[in-house]
């Protein structure tokens, strides 16, 4: 039969068409990339791409304004949990037990103070999104817990490059040019890199004033692993803290712990917060970020345990002068309560439950965060050539942008990867929980990243569907 050409679509046309239609996530597009510079920040000439019909955000280009609003970027570890890089700069969706937990976002916060007369301090974010100023539970309240109300720059920027995620921040009131990197480790080939409890960020910083300038960077939160009444404690770590959280009664699942750690030897780390009720604690340490605080203070040794902790370094940068702080964060939660199946009847053995491919190979978070400081260069380096290579296709810029967006599933509580090296996954997520177990044929089958890229874990996939199921 002869084709009528004047219903004949382009292919390429069609791709732009499908693309548009289905929606990229908007927790991936392309970004800005290329090799690192000495600092090891992003950036790099951005592809050329054409915009949205129905707004000024284009395919692979910069997110910003209200585009930034919905924007959650995962990093870490397959089957390891995610802390999402939000548009802004914010951090949120912490998800470090083995399940998802999209709406929580604790009080963590980094912040920058320029020394002066006055002194400006600003979170190292851009605007809040005005959806999470009301509706949200305790809104009506203050949204206690919650970091909202403290200055932030004026105007943010959103570029990715998957496994990396830059934000860019402005305001006139501040002489500094800030850029964020996020990211985590992710190579093909190399699963057990890509299934590591971590996240990097590097807090770049520029002076385009003409004099000089002293600044302190501070990385500031609160013990947000603790649950309820168990032991709890802000501990030390090389160049950091840990925030640990105890097991409860009969509940081993509990106990989690998580790092941040940096490399600057003139860094100092504020172990105590203040003890006090309501906003108490955060409105000191915001007080020490306001007046340009830089202080050791150890953990406490009685009473209650310190409520969350800082971490400072100092900055001094002439005028056209970059510095780049590198926030290295790992976590561990070594075992669980999650299991599918009946319950046994009869006396039988329970059946084992759930436990994470990390925590068989590594048995704390120090030994985690070791790794990750050891190897940080050299994992980075190898991700980045990944990022690289993928964005330099000659494909078009909604498709790239497509497929890097789905990526990033793999980076979210969607997977699972057991201590034996098997992978899972759920169909997909709730808000709190995994929906739909026994990485399902009807949905897994048809994933394309998993086998072209780490074709040992598809294997895994097909050794259960013929086996155990």
């Amino acid at each position: 039969m002869k084709s009528d050409p004047g219903n004949y679509l382009p292919r390429r046309s069609f791709l732009k068409l499908s693309v548009a239609s289905a929606g990229a996530l908007a927790t991936s597009g392309t970004n800005t990339a290329s090799a690192a510079d000495k600092s090891g920040a992003v950036g790099q000439p951005r592809p050329k791409s054409k915009s949205f019909g129905f707004g000024k955000h284009a395919y692979a280009g910069p997110y910003t304004g209200s585009f930034l609003d919905r924007v959650a970027f995962p990093m870490g570890g397959m089957g390891a949990g995610m802390i999402c890089l939000e548009g802004t700069g914010a951090l949120s969706h912490f998800s470090l037990r083995h399940k998802p937990e999209v709406f929580n976002e604790p009080c963590v916060f980094a912040a920058i103070c320029v020394k002066g007369k006055p002194n400006v301090a600003r979170v190292l974010e851009g605007p809040v999104p005005g959806w999470k100023l009301f509706g949200r539970p305790n809104s009506g309240n203050g949204a206690p817990g919650t970091t909202l109300g403290l200055p932030r720059f004026r105007k943010a920027e959103f570029v990715a490059r998957f496994p990396f995620g830059t934000v860019t921040l402005e305001d006139n009131s501040v002489p500094l040019a800030v850029e964020i990197t996020g990211w985590s480790p992710f190579e093909p080939g190399n699963a057990d890199a890509a299934s590591l409890p971590v996240a990097g960020l590097e807090y770049k910083f520029t002076n385009k004033s003409r004099r000089p300038i002293e600044a302190v960077f501070s990385f500031n939160a609160r013990n947000f692993m603790a649950i309820g009444g168990n032991p709890q404690a802000v501990k030390p770590v090389q160049s950091g803290f840990m925030l640990w959280a105890g097991p409860g009664t009969d509940k081993p699942w509990e106990e989690g712990a998580f790092t941040a750690t940096v490399s600057d030897p003139d860094a100092k780390v504020n172990h105590a917060w203040f003890r006090g009720g309501w906003w108490d604690p955060l409105t000191m340490a915001w007080r020490d970020v306001a007046n340009g605080a830089c202080y050791d203070r150890p953990p406490v040794s009685e009473g209650g345990p310190s409520p969350g902790a800082t971490l400072f370094v100092p900055i001094t940068l002439r005028p056209g002068q970059s510095k780049t702080i590198v926030l290295r964060l790992a976590w561990y939660v070594g075992s669980t309560n999650l299991r599918i199946g009946k319950d046994p009847k009869n006396g039988e053995a329970a059946p084992d439950q759930y436990k994470p491919w990390y925590a068989g190979k590594f048995p704390n978070v120090e030994a985690v965060t070791d790794y990750w400081r050891e190897n940080y260069a050299e994992l980075r380096s190898r991700s980045l050539r990944f990022s690289d290579c993928f964005y330099s296709s000659t494909l078009p810029p909604e498709v790239i942008e497509a497929v890097a967006a789905n990526l990033t599933i793999l980076k979210s509580p969607t997977v699972l990867r057991q201590a034996d090296g098997r992978l899972w996954g759920w169909e997909g997520c709730s808000d709190n929980s995994g929906c739909c177990h026994g990485s399902c044929t009807h949905v897994w089958n048809y994933a394309q990243a998993i086998p072209h890229l780490f074709p040992a874990l598809e294997r895994t996939l097909r050794e259960t569907e013929f086996g155990p199921s």
